[in-house]
């Protein structure tokens, strides 16, 4: 039987594309000033959350100089700084921030991951790259036996979830998206938490939370 900590150990040591990898290692190693004292992770990042979650949120790929240098999705960068908050004001995180790995947050009924494990030049994988990850999300689903709720972080990451659970027809990618999946489960979309997005207004603080209050409401229905 697979295992979370097996997946774990495949996913951070998956050497499967060259650009990724070459890329991911070049900002290891040249840093950004801010961090030039950090040890950066400079590996492909696993999922991070309740291994039971009923709610299990889906982004695009690590941050460059956020998860690819801390290591944990969405940590570390002012993107994982907007989801985070949003998850602790829902009750879905014991804590407003996440900086490192090691910052005490633990996520409750929410599991985070995303259908491309290595930071990519301009956050812009591929479609081969991404089909070189799928069988790490593809593994991850089959171990999270009681998600019922996928939030989709933008149209990368609403596609491979989709995708994944058989969403037929598949409706056009919309923020705030009720998608229905086979066996009762729900894909629920929401603009990324990008700061292209958060920084211009066309994705609030209230909106996300709106977000995760709905799936609540899904997650509690199924």
């Amino acid at each position: 039987m697979d295992s979370f900590d097996e997946l774990a150990a495949d996913v951070i040591s998956c050497r499967a594309c060259p650009r990724l990898v070459a890329w991911r290692e070049e900002v290891a190693e040249t840093k950004r000033a801010a961090y030039r004292d950090w040890t950066y992770w400079g590996r492909p990042v696993p999922g991070f959350g309740d291994s039971e979650a009923r709610i299990v949120v889906v982004g695009l790929a690590p941050a460059a100089h956020g998860a690819n240098r801390t290591g944990r999705m969405f940590t570390g960068d002012r993107s994982g700084d907007f989801l985070y908050a949003s998850l602790h004001r829902v009750g879905l995180a014991n804590q407003p921030e996440s900086t490192d790995r090691d910052d005490g947050l633990v996520l409750r009924d929410v599991y985070i991951t995303a259908p491309v494990r290595c930071a990519p030049p301009q956050n812009k994988p591929t479609p081969a790259e991404r089909d070189a990850c799928r069988p790490f999300l593809m593994r991850e689903l089959a171990l999270l036996s009681r998600a019922r709720v996928f939030v989709a972080l933008g149209a990368i990451g609403y596609g491979a979830v989709a995708a994944e659970l058989g969403v037929k027809p598949r409706p056009k990618f919309a923020h705030g998206l009720e998608a229905a999946a086979p066996e009762g489960r729900m894909v629920v979309c929401s603009y990324h938490v990008s700061q292209q997005n958060t920084f211009t207004g066309r994705l609030t603080s209230d909106m996300l939370d709106d977000v995760f209050a709905r799936s609540l409401e899904l997650a509690d229905a199924t």
